[in-house]
């Protein structure tokens, strides 16, 4: 009983293809977090140049909050976690947001 059926589709499928989203990552300023130390997690974990951190770090100081990077989700969360894991063994209380830009 073999029967070859033939099926004729005319039927058109649309792919749509969304590019991620990107997050912001915020260091949020606090009175006891040295400059210094923000300067260096920017230089190691973020990738900027002495003359960027310093200058980001002096927005989170006067405005209470900067960006200091745009990444895809698990990015931004890992360096978010790693630059909260790093103030926490240096004893500082440096807060860090993720958010959707």
């Amino acid at each position: 009983m073999n029967e070859d059926i033939a099926i004729d589709l005319d039927e058109k499928i649309e792919r749509t293809v969304k590019e991620p989203d990107f997050y912001k990552v915020v260091f949020l300023n606090d009175e006891h977090t040295p400059m210094e130390f923000v300067i260096e997690m920017l230089k190691e974990i973020f990738g900027h140049s002495e003359e960027t951190s310093k200058s980001i770090t002096l927005t989170i100081h006067n405005e209470g909050a900067g960006i200091v990077g745009v990444y895809t989700h698990e990015i931004a969360e890992q360096k978010g976690i790693e630059t909260v894991s790093n103030a926490r063994a240096s004893g500082f209380p440096l807060q860090v947001k993720v958010e959707v830009e």
